[in-house]
């Protein structure tokens, strides 16, 4: 048996999820985990090992080890199956022999965690990386889709490793396309679309990987925002989509984007119901559901919504809470800005916002529900006063977000607007505001 020391210092070498500086909240390890679920194991998806190891991995920082064991095993079968590969190991392992060293290092089973560390240096000798200086493609790629569902300020460094992992091992059509979509993403909140070189590589991995309804979706809406017509292209790829098993993967909630934006709102709520009657239990169509009930209560204002609507978008969004007692903080937020919109049920809302005001959240997720209560006491009850003092106390707590960037942004429009009695004291509140 090696020193205790000497263990330690080669777990800590090993590059796996447990060493990748994951170390997020546990409200959003419980957001990760639903998400992670809600992609489904359709067998033939490729990404079905790097699914189990961080489901994984999100279990065992929730305190459930047993199940974290389970499906690390099942990530190594996944991995067997998907790799189609003629030896049962490869280095697409390597991961996922570090995650059980480090699991049974954690349940201080010694032993067991040395011997996963000798067959990650069997792996790795085995296996070497076609780089000297950099590491194995596999691993690249692993660490990239990784960061992709734990980090949005992480989108770029996923993109470069996933661009790594290509150049090392150019046939791998999932990478190019995950990695065209982590491009994407870096840039999603740009109203002009992608640069004409991120758009051609999407346009190139859309032809290399036909299937992949998704990415079709994605490139719709891209395609749209230069102004192109999509109406018609949408509704077939709609349709594709329908045909084709049921996953957060499957390009549902992308196409309904695509709806919302270029064709229309009402449309994308038939087709979320059609979708979900086809498949009347499956949670993630309910999502989708709500999300496009809220669009059009929250969004399209054009004419005040039907109280049957209404009602329906309640009802979606009590029973997904109901399905997510964990991670259903924004459809909490959801619900009492439907219920604000309602006839008779402002009081409601406050009471959903004077729950989540009193509930012991960490700082991203209380900074959260400061800005939308801000907003809510603006335009729902026209208070004015305590909207700006709840749009101050989101961007006092020093944690770079949308929702904080959003508080500070309304604040400087408030004070450059002059007219509002509390100018004075929102100038100087922001003169004095710590950067993150």
């Amino acid at each position: 048996m090696m020193s205790q020391t000497s263990l330690e210092s080669k777990l800590e070498a090993l590059q796996c999820h447990f060493t990748w500086d994951l170390d997020p909240s546990r409200s959003r390890l419980f957001r990760l985990r639903d998400q992670l679920e809600d992609i489904g194991t359709e067998e033939g998806n490729s990404w079905l090992g790097h699914i189990y190891n961080l489901r994984g991995y999100v279990q065992y920082k929730l305190g459930f080890s047993k199940d974290a064991q389970s499906l690390f095993n099942k990530a190594a079968e996944a991995f067997c199956q998907t790799r189609r590969a003629d030896a049962d190991e490869g280095p697409w392992l390597v991961v996922n022999y570090g995650n059980l060293a480090w699991l049974h290092h954690h349940l201080g089973e010694q032993a067991e965690s040395q011997a996963y560390l000798s067959k990650v240096d069997a792996l790795m000798n085995k296996y070497p990386s076609p780089s000297q200086d950099e590491l194995h493609p596999e691993i690249y790629a692993e660490k990239a889709w990784t960061l992709m569902k734990f980090s949005t300020d992480k989108k770029q460094l996923a993109a470069d490793y996933f661009q790594r992992a290509i150049r090392m091992q150019p046939d791998m059509v999932e990478w190019k396309t995950s990695y065209v979509l982590a491009l994407a993403s870096a840039s999603k909140h740009s109203s002009t679309g992608l640069e004409a070189d991120v758009l051609e590589k999407m346009r190139i991995a859309k032809e290399e990987d036909p299937e992949n309804l998704y990415l079709a979706a994605q490139y719709l809406q891209e395609c749209a925002k230069k102004g192109e017509r999509v109406e018609d292209e949408a509704r077939e790829l709609a349709q594709k989509i329908l045909r084709n098993p049921v996953s957060s993967y499957s390009g549902v909630k992308a196409i309904l984007r695509v709806y919302r934006n270029y064709v229309s709102v009402d449309e994308a709520i038939d087709l979320a119901e059609e979708a979900l009657k086809n498949h009347p239990d499956v949670r993630f169509l309910k999502r989708c559901a709500a999300l496009c009930y809220k669009w059009k209560i929250i969004f399209f204002r054009e004419s005040r919504p039907k109280q049957s609507m209404i009602d329906r978008a309640i009802s979606l969004h009590e029973e997904l809470i109901s399905l997510h007692p964990q991670s259903s903080l924004l459809k909490k937020i959801d619900l009492a800005n439907i219920y604000a919109k309602s006839n008779h049920s402002q009081a409601k809302a406050e009471q959903i916002y004077q729950e989540l005001l009193k509930s012991d959240l960490d700082p991203a997720d209380k900074q959260l529900v400061y800005n939308q209560y801000a907003k809510f006491l603006n335009f729902d009850r026209q208070d004015r006063h305590r909207s700006i003092k709840y749009h101050m106390k989101a961007a006092e707590i020093p944690i770079q977000s949308f929702y904080r960037e959003n508080s500070i942004r309304v604040l400087e429009k408030i004070k450059d607007r002059s007219r509002n009695r509390m100018c004075r004291e929102i100038e100087q509140f922001l003169e004095n505001l710590q950067e993150p």
